[in-house]
């Protein structure tokens, strides 16, 4: 069993990563460090949740990809 405490703190290191990301590419196209910062704030909340959901979705709805445990 994989326990809902492990999803999240996956979900929070991935948004650390792919937020920074976003921080970086918007003040690229945008030239402006601020625009970055606000627009990386923005979609930080918005795909935590996403995230957190896509994985429980999977975790519930698919067998894809896990191997069964015997002998446990």
């Amino acid at each position: 069993m994989v326990s809902k405490k492990r999803h999240i703190a996956k979900a929070l290191s991935w948004r650390v990563v792919g937020t920074l990301d976003t921080m970086v590419v918007s003040w690229f196209v945008t030239g402006d460090p601020l625009m970055g910062l606000s627009i990386g704030l923005m979609e930080v909340i918005t795909k935590t949740g996403l995230y957190y959901m896509h994985e429980r979705a999977w975790y519930k709805l698919s067998d894809f990809g896990v191997e069964a445990k015997y002998g446990r």
